[in-house]
């Protein structure tokens, strides 16, 4: 059996896949999948909500996400199922497309998330996982937070006890203050409880392991609830039985710009909020497994169209679930399926039991989730690396906030380029990069050489030719003819390092004396040094 070596732990066996996994792996994966159903399913109940769509709906895509995705996916520990990442494009959906008809907005947007699921697939197929390569990291980072700042300005009104709150842009920030001074005592506390629990429970280590915050936040305000007597309307509303909880999609204005609109935002921000969680999970594996990234996106694909196609949401590989599986012992991809079965068994028999769970404690929940994806911290990290990185993650923020998701990234990238251009990168390597792949006969090292700029517009191409690298080989990267790498380029070859050693090859920097740290962050861009001399070609 094939096995690798653990950073600062002992050399171990890598577990086995599929039906072999199971039956060596199945008790730490069944433990682990039973904690994961605790977190998954209140979380799974709110952001449906938060979407705009039946409860139910997060029921079904967790569900979908668990026992089928777990087997046709490329990854091994990621949990799949709704995400807070895709509220934001599920609710505009919802919105747009029923122009004021929630239910006829429902149905057009699991058309699309259909759509979008067969056109995950067809990128799958002809291998376009490497295209998530091409987003600026501070984008992506700027994008997220944006949806963070979105989810919580949504959220706090109904944790309130103040529904009904909607519109675009900066319409429900400037809300605030005046749902605060209607706000429903009890509703309120009931929201209040729910957020301490979200940020303190989790300090309690020991606890926190076997009894998931969100599920204590729930189990909370289904106490209090009760003992205030809340109306009906204050609490989740499931549908009579388990079939009647099925929706078929509405296709006929898949044509339509506004469908096109979304279906593109559905594939974008789905297929690379996927990806770069698999990427992230794989870190955290601690048999660092490497996930197939095309496999990924036909997994995905294939999940969200038959969630879809039966009224859920659309998924993805959701990081905060995934990290508590690694954390809880899981092993194979069944600790994802039996996460699954557990709310496929749960819901079919106790119902009654989520219809005691109070709306407000559902969007305490997501309060702290939206925080936790807008992530002030960050701000100051991108400040740290770097005066661009932190502008492109400034304009990608405030664009996504004040007018929406997709305007924002593309807004991120254009001032990328712009940036990219003044900063003197040419425009047949702005997104061609000039690299060149040979080995040495006599050494038998793999020479990646690399010349002019190297930028997350040409980064693809780069990613490209490192993905082809034969395994098991000594691996030189010159950067002797290199003016500037920018800060995701950096990044992006700070973890194809260690990704290339696990499997047994070794990586080399040359000819790198010339460059230097733009600031005192270590993934900060690198720059040539005022003093040397330009060999560029």
């Amino acid at each position: 059996m094939a096995d690798t070596t653990v950073a600062g732990a002992e050399r171990r066996e890598i577990p086995k896949d599929y039906l072999p996994g199971l039956r060596e792996n199945w008790r730490s994966d069944l433990v682990s999948g039973f904690i994961l159903f605790l977190l998954a399913v209140p979380l799974s109940l709110g952001i449906a909500l938060a979407s705009g769509v039946p409860p139910f709906a997060g029921i079904i895509t967790a569900i979908v996400g668990g026992m089928i995705v777990s087997l046709t996916s490329g990854s091994h520990v990621t949990i799949n199922g709704p995400a807070a990442g895709l509220i934001v494009i599920v609710l505009g959906a919802v919105e747009g497309l029923g122009e004021g008809n929630a239910e006829a907005g429902y149905r057009l947007a699991l058309a699309v998330g259909v759509v979008a699921g067969a056109l995950q697939i067809i990128g799958g197929l002809l291998r376009a996982g490497k295209v998530t390569s091409f987003f600026p990291l501070s984008v992506v980072h700027g994008m997220l937070a944006g949806i963070g700042v979105i989810i919580i300005s949504r959220q706090i009104h109904v944790a309130l006890g103040v529904p009904g709150v909607g519109g675009h842009g900066l319409h429900p920030i400037t809300e605030i203050p005046h749902s605060i001074g209607e706000l429903d005592p009890q509703v309120a506390l009931i929201g209040l409880v729910s957020i301490l629990i979200m940020i303190f429970w989790p300090k309690l280590k020991t606890a926190a392991k076997f009894m998931p915050a969100a599920l204590v936040a729930a189990a909370a305000g289904v106490a209090l609830g009760a003992a205030f007597g809340l109306e009906e309307s204050f609490l989740i509303d499931l549908p009579e039985s388990f079939s009647a909880g099925f929706t078929t999609p509405d296709f006929s204005r898949i044509l339509e710009v506004e469908s096109f609109r979304w279906i593109i935002a559905f594939l974008f921000v789905a297929s690379l909020e996927s990806l770069l969680t698999a990427s992230a999970v794989d870190k955290l594996d601690p048999w660092k497994r490497r996930s197939n990234m095309n496999r990924e996106l036909l997994g995905k694909g294939s999940g969200n169209m038959l969630s879809c196609m039966i009224g859920g949401l659309p998924m993805i590989a959701e990081v905060v679930r995934s990290t508590a599986n690694i954390l809880n012992g899981a092993r194979t991809r069944w600790s994802n399926f039996f996460h699954g079965a557990f709310i496929l068994v749960f819901v079919a028999a106790l119902p009654g039991v989520l219809e005691m769970i109070p709306l407000a404690a559902l969007a305490g929940i997501l309060v702290v989730v939206g925080w936790k994806l807008f992530n002030p911290p960050q701000f100051v990290e991108a400040w740290r690396i770097g005066r661009d990185e932190f502008l492109f993650m400034f304009v990608t923020i405030a664009i996504v906030v004040s007018r929406d998701l997709l305007e924002g990234v593309i807004a991120g990238i254009i001032v990328g380029l712009v940036v990219a251009l003044v900063r003197g990168t040419r425009l047949g390597n702005l997104f061609r990069p000039a690299v060149e792949v040979s080995e040495d006969s006599a050494t038998g090292e793999v020479v990646v050489r690399f010349r002019r700029k190297l930028g997350f517009t040409n980064f693809v191409g780069v990613r490209s030719k490192l993905d082809e690298l034969p395994q098991g080989k000594t691996v030189v990267l010159d950067f002797s003819d290199v003016e500037r790498v920018d800060h995701t380029v950096v990044e992006r070859l700070h973890d194809f390092e260690p990704e290339y050693e696990r499997e047994g090859g070794r990586v080399i920097r040359r000819g790198i004396d010339h460059l230097e740290s733009a600031t005192a962050h270590p993934l900060s861009a690198l720059i040539r040094r005022r003093e040397a001399p330009s060999t560029t070609i």
